[in-house]
């Protein structure tokens, strides 16, 4: 089974949704802005997740590439 995420990022808080390859919702939560707390979330799909999208506007990219970082590095494992 496959799965994709969506993140949404706000300033101070982002929300994670998580699909199957049927497009149903397997997660959906609202999670502060803590990189370890949305790597420890993603880890159960990690050998599964086939992509991640992160809409964003303005300046708040950069927890994005935080997180693509350490998720590419393997510290999310």
């Amino acid at each position: 089974m496959q799965h994709y995420c969506g993140i949404d990022l706000h300033s101070n808080n982002h929300v994670v949704v998580i699909i199957d390859e049927e497009d149903k919702r397997v997660f959906e939560r609202r999670l502060s802005n803590d990189l370890s707390q949305t790597l420890k979330v993603l880890q159960p799909y990690q050998s599964t997740l086939c992509g991640i999208a992160v809409e964003s506007t303005f300046n708040w990219y950069w927890p994005g590439r935080w997180f693509a970082s350490a998720w590419l590095s393997g510290k999310a494992r």
